[in-house]
């Protein structure tokens, strides 16, 4: 800046007065995290995919009759303390009375939207196959199957018996 650019700033600012201190208190509270909306949007196209695709191997997924289930590398500790009823249940969902492509829709929203929502353990209500025309478990063994096939399911385990025994699955939820 030249000598003369500097005295017509000092006559510009001349009759400048100080800002006088407004008396605001400057918050220390950490600003909010940043919604990741592309992230959002990659998550929900995922879930409209396979809430769309067809069933591929997820039925024929030979699992026999699971009881519970438990992702390798996991301390045993985890499905002990599922089965023993230790983590409280933070949803739970009835899909008494859904065909099975309904059903399964339902199991991959539900898983999907409790995660999102922080929950780490919850509860899907399948029945014991009593309703059915033939008597046997319809949803039983497909949930389970679905639920193995799950990379946010850690563990499952049948529920304890005064909260639907082998007729509801208590599941936990990776963290989000």
């Amino acid at each position: 800046m030249g000598d003369e650019d500097f005295s017509l700033f000092r006559e510009a600012v001349a009759d400048a007065q100080p800002v006088r201190d407004p008396g605001r208190v400057q918050s220390d509270r950490p600003k909010p995290k940043p919604i990741p909306i592309h992230s959002q949007r990659d998550e929900d196209q995922a879930l409209l995919d396979a809430l769309n695709a067809p069933d591929g191997l997820s039925d024929a997924m030979e699992i026999g009759d699971a009881e519970r289930f438990l992702r390798v590398g996991l301390p045993h500790k985890i499905l002990r303390d599922l089965q023993r009823g230790r983590w409280a249940v933070q949803n739970v969902i009835d899909l008494h009375g859904l065909r099975v492509e309904e059903a399964r829709k339902t199991v991959v929203l539900f898983l999907t939207q409790s995660r999102r929502q922080g929950m780490r353990c919850v509860q899907l209500i399948h029945g014991k196959g009593y309703g059915s025309p033939t008597g046997e478990p319809v949803l039983r063994n497909r949930v389970r199957s679905w639920l193995m096939q799950r990379d946010e399911v850690l563990a499952f385990s049948d529920a304890p018996l005064g909260a639907g025994g082998s007729g509801a699955v208590v599941i936990l939820l990776k963290a989000s």
